[in-house]
């Protein structure tokens, strides 16, 4: 990306965000999302997350350079250092392609729903009674049932964010898979999940909906008392995250696997 890109600055409700913000607006000549070459987000990733899927709504595909002024801020870059420019900044940083799931869901009463997910869609039981539900992959059944509180699939970037308090597996970035991991499973309780071909479609089948009502949750969007969910990966829709170097989401894949 060069120095002469044209970039916006797209900020967070919060007051850490707001309060760079006036620090920052001042330091470039920002033009309008619009008139942009490149999204300059300030926030943490839930805010990351928004302003990818607005991009998905208006069918737009502009570069992202996130900057963490949010709590975790795992997909996002450092603030500046004395001495740099923004302008500098993007012009330095690599490119990094991350590619949603399609969650398309069918309630109990016949109603669609369609939305996509960057990391993850997890289906999750609404009331005590425990969800039950049958998996299939490319339209052969592989569990008859599972009973827990539920069961997700995750991309590799949303591979260390809920995938990973589920104990489930990371991904490496790149790598085309997925991950599917059950919730607090109680049969079979040795399963721990598996990894797909990003290339698989995944389908889920309640069973007793009426007794064990679920939702289906793609990223922030909900949908109530799903009867079949279906997901796959959709490299049509494929969007691109800015790192700064030697800062790459790569990297922090990494690290958090030697966790202890």
């Amino acid at each position: 990306m060069g120095k002469d890109a044209k970039l916006a600055l797209i900020v967070s409700d919060s007051a850490k965000a707001q309060d760079g913000a006036k620090a920052l607006h001042d330091s470039h000549p920002w033009v309008s999302p619009q008139d942009a070459d490149v999204l300059v987000v300030l926030g943490g990733d839930g805010f990351l997350l928004h302003v990818l899927h607005e991009l998905l709504d208006r069918d737009t595909t502009k570069p992202v350079y996130g900057m963490n002024l949010g709590t975790i801020g795992f997909l996002m870059n450092g603030p500046l250092e004395d001495g740099e420019t923004i302008a500098q900044r993007v012009a330095d940083a690599h490119t990094v392609p991350v590619r949603p799931l399609c969650m398309n869901a069918v309630t109990q009463s016949g109603d669609r729903h369609s939305f996509y997910a960057f990391n993850e869609v997890s289906l999750l039981r609404e009331t005590r009674q425990t969800a039950k539900i049958e998996v299939r992959i490319n339209g052969r059944v592989r569990m008859e049932e599972l009973a827990g509180d539920g069961i997700l699939v995750a991309t590799p970037v949303g591979s260390t964010a809920y995938n990973l308090s589920a104990h489930g597996p990371i991904l490496p970035l790149g790598s085309r898979m997925v991950a599917m991991t059950p919730l607090n499973p109680f049969r079979p309780r040795r399963w721990k999940g598996a990894i797909l071909p990003e290339s698989a479609q995944v389908e889920f089948r309640i069973l007793e909906p009426g007794k064990r009502p679920v939702a289906a949750v793609a990223d922030q969007k909900e949908v109530r008392d799903v009867a079949i969910v279906r997901i796959s990966a959709t490299a049509e829709k494929e969007l691109t995250l800015l790192f700064d170097p030697g800062f790459t989401l790569e990297e922090r894949i990494f690290a958090e696997q030697f966790q202890v």
